[in-house]
């Protein structure tokens, strides 16, 4: 019997990344081939964008829509609600904590206008844990109650964080049953163990952004599975996380803050997948920003840092990105009685088809610059006005500042490859000093659309193990089970699930031979 797949039996999948400027959209076939990549503009309704990048992409490649078995989005909904303050819901905060934890209190570090907007009902209650799971204090449950008769009415979600709550997490559980006798089963409750790491602060702050974005993911899946229905496209939706990874819509539903920077790791996935490469830099240039990131194994590496979002300190996980101010649209400025030529980092971003020189627009940018120098033809550019002299070495200034960019992600000295992606990869040389080779792959431009059509689901853990009461085997052991339960949950196959990241850190500050333990597992759809 044939194993050819006939077009009749193919199978295909839909990737969309919705970006700032430019929304992109993907068809992969099953053996995950590229077979055709658009490119509209993000409108001020994100949704239009969308349904225009799928008609587009079912029109222009002929693909019967019957035939489209997986569809996933990258969005930037929920980033874009958190810096703006805008759409975010109620949230009601259980700190479990008290006494030991009173010192600082919840939403310390945010400013007026996010408090305003997650609202006032925020309680340390009584309880917590110790590093290895030993009660603190026993939860007083009449106070819980009481706390949660408070916010009847006055919020739509609760988020429970409780001191160590990722080693033992039960005291957690138990505030969400009360939740759920006082406000009702459909009250939606973030438990912390479920989204963030060890540190109380960080793991509360994304557990209370996270209640907060609920309704915004809400209507960025509906919406999403609503144009595909409306082109006859019954499949089944992913969402892109922050790791590269994907999940199913019904899972995101639950846990939104995990799509905050989905974009620059798709354009890593993205990369990854179209150079065959598992280890390089990836550069991706877009049209206000140029983003590196590491790959590592296939996937991007990890920031050890705690990373802020719209001012709020977290520690989920998050990639490791170096953001720099160029991209195409990034203008470019002379001063000739100065002698002095500067890059950006102010950019004309969308309006580059009207504002860019080589398009009789009145100012001079990176793309103008590429397309002078002969890196790109554009049909129709008027080059024959710019000064080459000026373009010359707005182009120094370009390259130096991404070589150095690409030297801050470097973990040696030593030469390494870089992948070039996104639409503004045009403005770089053949050559980089401390580049071992420039890979620019087809469809290099849609890499971040290819990044979230592939079909990879993780999960991770992250706990403090004491090695008195376990051996180190059964710690790694137990930290891997667990890492493969949250992959299976988020939508992979378990008979493809694999252990892609594993560390391990003695912690000398806590008694009982402790010992943190990060584990990571990814597998197919």
């Amino acid at each position: 019997m044939s194993q050819t797949i006939t077009q009749q039996e193919e199978m295909y999948r839909i990737g969309i990344d919705v970006g700032g400027t430019n929304t992109d959209a993907a068809l992969l076939d099953s053996r995950l081939n590229t077979i055709h990549t658009v490119k509209v503009h993000t409108t001020r309704d994100v949704n239009e964008g969308i349904v225009e990048s799928i008609q587009r992409l079912l029109a222009e490649s002929g693909v019967n829509p019957a035939q489209v078995r997986y569809a996933m989005l990258g969005t930037t909904h929920c980033t874009n609600a958190i810096v703006e303050r805008k759409h975010l819901g109620k949230v009601g905060l259980i700190r479990i904590g008290a006494p030991a934890t009173t010192s600082i209190p919840p939403l310390a570090d945010w400013d007026d206008t996010l408090k305003a907007a997650i609202g006032s009902h925020v309680y340390v209650a009584k309880g917590g844990y110790e590093y290895d799971g030993r009660t603190i204090v026993e939860l007083d449950e009449t106070e819980i109650t009481d706390y949660f008769q408070r916010m009847k009415g006055e919020v739509d979600a609760v988020a429970v964080c409780g001191v160590f709550s990722p080693v033992n997490t039960s005291q957690e559980k138990r505030v969400e049953q009360l939740a759920k006798q006082v406000l009702g089963e459909g009250m939606p409750v973030t438990l912390s163990h479920e989204i963030g790491s060890i540190g109380l602060l960080e793991r509360e702050n994304a557990s209370l952004l996270n209640g907060a974005l609920l309704n915004v993911i809400a209507g960025v899946v509906k919406g999403f599975e609503q144009a595909l229905h409306g082109f006859g496209i019954d499949a089944g939706v992913y969402i892109c996380q922050n790791d590269g990874t994907l999940m199913r819509s019904e899972y995101a539903l639950r846990y939104p803050i995990l799509t905050i920077a989905c974009g620059p790791t798709n354009s890593i996935r993205g990369a990854a997948h179209l150079s065959g490469l598992s280890h390089a830099l990836v550069v991706d240039i877009g049209g206000t920003t140029t983003d590196i990131g590491v790959l590592a194994q296939g996937f991007p590496r990890q920031s050890s840092a705690a990373v802020e979002i719209g001012g709020v300190r977290t520690n989920f996980r998050m990639p490791d990105i170096l953001s720099i101010g160029i991209g195409g649209g990034t203008i470019v400025r002379a001063d000739a009685a100065q002698d002095v030529v500067t890059v950006g980092p102010d950019s004309v971003g969308y309006e580059l088809l009207k504002r860019g020189r080589i398009f009789g627009g009145d100012t001079l940018t990176a793309t103008d610059v590429a397309v002078k120098l002969g890196r790109f033809e554009w049909d129709g550019a008027l080059t024959e006005e710019l000064d080459e002299a000026v373009c010359r070495r707005a182009d120094e200034v370009i390259t130096r500042d991404i070589e150095d960019a690409i030297d801050r992600m470097k973990t040696s000295a030593d030469a390494v490859d870089v992948i070039l992606v996104g639409g503004g990869s045009i403005l770089v040389a053949d050559k980089l000093e401390g580049v071992a080779r420039i890979v620019r792959p087809d469809y290099y431009d849609a890499a971040n659309a290819i990044g979230a059509a592939l079909g990879e689901v993780s999960g991770e853990t992250e706990r403090i193990y004491s090695l008195d009461d376990m051996t180190y085997d059964e710690a790694m052991a137990n930290a891997r089970d667990h890492a493969v339960e949250q992959a299976v949950l988020a939508g992979a196959d378990r008979a493809t699930v694999q252990i892609v990241l594993t560390e391990d850190i003695p912690i000398a500050y806590l008694p009982g031979n402790a010992l943190l333990v990060k584990v990571k597992a990814a597998g197919r759809l």
